[in-house]
């Protein structure tokens, strides 16, 4: 048995955007003595392969965009380069480095220890940490788990030769040709990336649209945005079957079923980006040994918690990812300073808790997607048909006033209203800018909007975002 090095008030296992905001929290803000276990590097998926790198990317294919569209506003540009992706590709790797770097100064602020290794556990209090070299044990009062996910693979003969949505931070060239599989909002903003640099891209979904969890009014307005602007070549009703790797040149044969064919049909790339979902890193950390239960949801391994982010053993929590509640960074953070505040703070936040409703979302596709609140067909399952009216808009931003009609993109906007006052339940818009608007108008719908406040607000012009609050 290794030796007890240390033991701390609340020890935390994963060094990502959640188990870092609640460690410092507990530790700056009410002077517990706080250790984080983390076996990469600091930041978790956000900041080393999600949010950050991919919001980076995001903006080079944005630029792209624009680059294609300073024509049409009078100005002469002539590519005499293809994109530089390797360029890129390092200035983006520095810009993640940094960050890493000023994450660990700031446990240092704050008085908390950073121990590197892969955690498990030993009992309800004992935490053992293990690195090539030795094995370490640690003690604490409270254990928080928030150790995120990864990505998986499928069951697919040759599926190995692609690699993940956290592989795509690895590539050191731009494949010319692209097949992503995988119809949630990793595989729709990498396609679009993809699709916006200059990439022939192949998208592989199981159904006729894109994320089809949100909104119908988004779901066709991406795929059609896809198809028809970013001239994407979209399979729907389609699963790769097997993948080939010529040895000599690298090329990849993706062997595949579709609506389209009662054949099997074949298409060629030069790489393959599997999308099809993250799992929770609960494998390592012998939770059956102490008796945290888990919760199979899609055959995934999730940690059972409470409203209070507690599992089923009193003094060890969880937090972000690893339970399958909301899988976004800032949910993670929410949820990590309210525990924080709960188990250490004043009597007063003694009941804190994060609240997992109405939480707004962005997709950053191209164009933007921003969602909060329930889809059209969720509000009507709850209120009934009768109690819901649905204000919408379809228009062309006055950013492509100067575009050919085959370049006017058109955004989409919708309000989902519920009972007599028109309560606003649901909010969903796609076009330009769709990210930073959302954020203003989801904390108007957490505040308990109705349809006359938004109707009360006098517009800005001109803009898109006037186009919410002079719906009829």
């Amino acid at each position: 048995m290794a030796p007890i090095t240390k033991h701390y008030d609340y020890l935390v296992i994963g060094g990502g955007s959640g188990g870092l905001a609640s460690g410092r929290r507990a530790s700056a803000m009410y002077g517990k003595t706080v250790g984080i276990i983390e076996s990469g590097p600091l930041g978790g998926t956000c900041v080393n392969v999600g949010c950050v790198p991919k919001k980076v990317t995001w903006n080079a294919a944005d630029l792209a965009e624009r680059i294609h569209d300073a024509n049409a506003y009078g100005f002469s540009i002539t590519q005499t380069a293809p994109f530089n992706w390797s360029l890129f590709k390092t200035k983006r790797d520095a810009y993640v480095h940094r960050l890493n770097g000023i994450y660990e100064r700031n446990l240092q602020n704050d008085k908390v220890d950073y121990i590197k290794g892969r955690a498990s556990f030993a009992s309800r209090n004992q935490i053992n940490v293990t690195t090539p070299e030795s094995t370490t044990s640690y003690t604490a009062d409270k254990i928080l788990i928030a150790t995120g996910g990864r990505p998986f693979f499928p069951n697919v003969p040759g599926a190995e030769y692609g690699i993940s949505s956290d592989g795509f931070f690895e590539l050191e060239q731009q494949p010319k040709r692209v097949a992503l599989v995988g119809a949630g909002y990793i595989g729709v903003e990498l396609a679009g990336m993809f699709a916006s640099l200059g990439s022939e891209t192949h998208f592989f979904i199981r159904g006729d649209t894109v994320l089809r969890s949100f909104d119908a009014m988004i779901q066709e307005a991406i795929t059609s945005h896809y198809e028809d602007f970013l001239k994407m070549n979209i399979h729907k009703r389609s699963g790769i079957t097997k993948v080939d790797k010529d040895p000599s040149t690298g090329v990849l044969t993706l062997h595949f079923n579709s609506a389209s064919s009662d054949q099997i049909q074949t298409v060629q790339v030069d790489s393959l980006v599997w999308a099809i979902g993250r799992t929770p890193e609960v494998e390592d950390l012998n939770l059956a040994a102490v008796g945290v239960e888990l919760s199979m949801i899609k055959s995934r391994p999730y940690v059972k918690v409470d409203a209070y982010q507690t599992t089923s053993v009193p003094n060890i929590y969880a937090i972000g990812d690893v339970c399958g509640l909301v899988e976004l960074t800032p949910v993670a953070i929410a949820a990590g300073r309210r525990l924080a505040d709960r188990l250490f703070g004043p009597s007063h936040l003694s009941g804190s808790k994060l609240d997992y409703e109405l939480i707004p979302s962005v997709v950053f596709a191209h164009p933007e997607v921003g969602t909060i609140g329930l889809t059209e067909q969720q509000a009507r399952e709850r209120y009934g048909d009768d109690q819901i009216k649905v204000y919408q808009t379809s228009f062309v931003g006055m950013y492509y006033a100067m575009m050919d009609p085959e370049r006017k993109a058109k955004s989409k906007y919708k309000v989902i209203c519920a009972g007599d006052d028109e309560k606003v339940v649901g909010l969903h818009i796609v076009g330009d800018g769709s990210a930073e608007m959302l954020q203003g108008f989801g904390v108007a719908v957490k505040m308990g909007a109705r349809k006359k406040d938004l109707d009360a607000c006098v517009a800005i012009h001109p803009t898109s975002a006037e186009e919410l609050v002079t719906l009829r």
